[in-house]
């Protein structure tokens, strides 16, 4: 296995959050690979990152998820890379991601979960965030 990184870019812990959500239910879908390069491509947030770091992020994160301690690990790396200002932001995207397919498994509800206690995301505006995410993704 490679060594994981010593550290992560705010950015790369933005796609790691949506990596590691879109992997949680153990498939990866094309509508959620899709959301997340639509997301990279498109958020101001996301302006001046180099959108070919997303495959070495992704093999970290499918990496650590081998590992026994492995998502505790991702989520200090996740917490040591984000500013607190940016974690309901690690949030929306993963909940975003999430819901790209147009189905949300226990795994992955447990996972945006597991989000919201290790990023510290109040469960107000973890509701409305989920809510918003739900209503950008409906279908007819």
């Amino acid at each position: 296995m490679p060594p994981t990184p010593a550290s992560l870019s705010p950015q790369d812990s933005l796609v790691a959050v949506m990596i590691a959500a879109s992997a949680a239910d153990q498939e990866i879908r094309t509508a959620e690979l899709v959301a997340i390069q639509a997301l990279v491509n498109h958020l101001p947030v996301f302006a001046d990152y180099d959108s070919d770091r997303i495959k070495t992020v992704a093999q970290t994160v499918f990496d650590l998820f081998e590992e026994e301690d492995g998502l505790d690990a991702l989520f200090g790396l996740i917490r040591d890379a984000l500013p607190d200002k940016l974690y309901e932001t690690a949030y929306t995207l993963a909940c975003d991601v999430a819901a790209a397919d147009g189905r949300l498994v226990q795994t992955e509800l447990r996972f945006l979960e597991e989000i919201r206690h290790e990023l510290s995301i109040d469960r107000l505006h973890a509701a409305a965030i989920e809510r918003a995410a739900r209503a950008r993704h409906m279908t007819l």
